[in-house]
């Protein structure tokens, strides 16, 4: 069987991948402008209110590895619609909450609830189903979008200065339903088989294929066999679920929440903090589209760019005191976003080197879960340290120790240390 198409297939499941996770990923990474509007309708603490993005995340991160086990045992193109449709809803609900538990149950667990079915839990093991070779460059195409939805919320924030806040839960809602939908129906197949195709990389079978057993060089199974009590049983599999934690679901996420009110507390106007989020998603979408330097540098180099990347941007953000270097801002944008973009196809990456097989789908969502977990101390932690001391910088700090953490734990998984033989694919029958 060959490819006669001038375009692989898996391209355009690329494409779907980058659009949909704008619109469901930017309804999330909406919240830092939403914050404002809430925190003033409200009254509550910066702890309270954040506590609904912290929920956010790890809900998520529970329903990530369930989302991801059953990516493999159900037709995504079935689960995914209903997704959609219960994050829209829950997104619309957001317009009529009158009280601040309403936002915990709609924002904090039913979205989330929907954004497992139809994001990246569902996305990552397809795309590693359309492709064996080029994983760094394919994941960090797929997650531009990630960082794509944080430049969305450039336009959130103009919609809340025209319409209000709850008209704007209403347009993210009604957007989601009108672009992506038809996107998932037309160009969502998660296996290669279902359009008659091989995966990219012509002597590797797709993942969760069927294939004759193979062994090593000493007689050991391949990294392929392995049952997921094995892969549970694996420190290499910890190691990096910490690492994600401590990188996305702590650092990164508690700068994500709070930057926008610590600009607008430093002097800047809202929409042109709402530019800088949006100056970070942009960066981050490089960040994430140059996963592929992992592939040349290897994961842990890769790793360490990343986290030096960002350091430098929170540096310069704890300089700033008042609108009289704006240069700070756009030092933190571009290196923090960057160093953002890079973690996650990197980490994925890394895990698909030690864990690649048919339960990869599961290994992606407990990543997802680690992040959910570790978002417990970032953004409700971020705005409880602000009650407490006044300012963010004792939380920046926590984000910068968390991040050079992170990086030591990808480098003590070591997938540098994953021989030929493992990642060796046989033929199809």
């Amino acid at each position: 069987m060959k490819r006669t198409a001038p375009i692989f297939y898996g391209w355009y499941l690329v494409l779907t991948c980058i659009i949909g996770m704008v619109l469901i990923y930017g309804i999330r990474h909406s919240f830092s402008v939403f914050f404002t509007p809430i925190l003033s309708e409200f009254g509550r603490g910066r702890g309270n209110v954040a506590m609904m993005l912290s929920l956010n995340i790890l809900i998520y991160g529970f329903m990530a590895p369930v989302a991801g086990f059953f990516s493999n045992r159900w037709r995504p193109r079935v689960t995914m619609p209903v997704g959609v449709l219960v994050l829209a809803l829950a997104t619309a609900g957001c317009a009529f909450a009158s009280e601040l538990r309403h936002f915990y149950i709609l924002f904090g667990i039913l979205m989330p609830l929907g954004t497992a079915f139809c994001g990246w839990p569902i996305y990552a093991p397809s795309l590693m189903n359309w492709f064996y070779k080029k994983r760094g460059l394919v994941l960090g195409f797929a997650q531009m979008g990630g960082g794509l939805s944080m430049a969305y919320a450039m336009f959130v924030g103009f919609a809340i200065e025209k319409v209000g806040w709850r008209v704007s839960f209403l347009i993210l809602a009604g957007t989601l339903i009108a672009l992506f939908l038809p996107l998932v129906f037309l160009f969502f197949y998660s296996h290669p088989r279902d359009k008659g195709s091989l995966p990219y990389g012509s002597d590797a079978p797709a993942i969760g294929a069927r294939a004759p057993k193979k062994e090593g060089d000493n007689g050991e199974k391949t990294v392929d066999e392995r049952t997921l009590s094995q892969i549970f049983r694996s420190s290499q599999l910890w190691l990096l679920i910490l690492s994600y934690a401590l990188s996305w679901g702590l650092a990164l996420y508690m700068i994500l929440a709070h930057q926008v009110r610590f600009l607008q507390d430093a002097g800047f106007s809202s929409m042109y903090s709402s530019s800088m989020l949006a100056l970070f998603g942009i960066m981050a979408s490089i960040g994430q589209a140059t996963g592929f330097l992992s592939d040349w540098i290897g994961r842990e180099k890769a790793m360490t760019v990343a986290t030096s990347a960002s350091l430098i941007g929170i540096t310069a953000l704890l300089l700033i005191r008042d609108t009289s270097q704006p240069w700070l801002l756009y030092v933190f944008s571009v290196c923090c976003g960057y160093g953002a973009g890079l973690v996650t196809p990197t980490i994925f990456a890394a895990s698909a080197d030690i864990f690649h097989g048919r339960h990869f789908g599961t290994v992606g969502g407990l990543l997802l879960g680690g992040m959910g977990v570790g978002s417990i101390l970032g953004p409700w932690f971020g705005g409880f340290l602000h009650d407490l001391w006044g300012s963010y910088t004792i939380a920046f700090i926590l984000c910068m120790t968390s991040l050079i953490a992170s990086c030591l734990l990808l480098w003590a998984a070591a997938p540098r240390r994953v021989s030929h033989d493992a990642l060796a694919r046989p033929r199809f029958p």
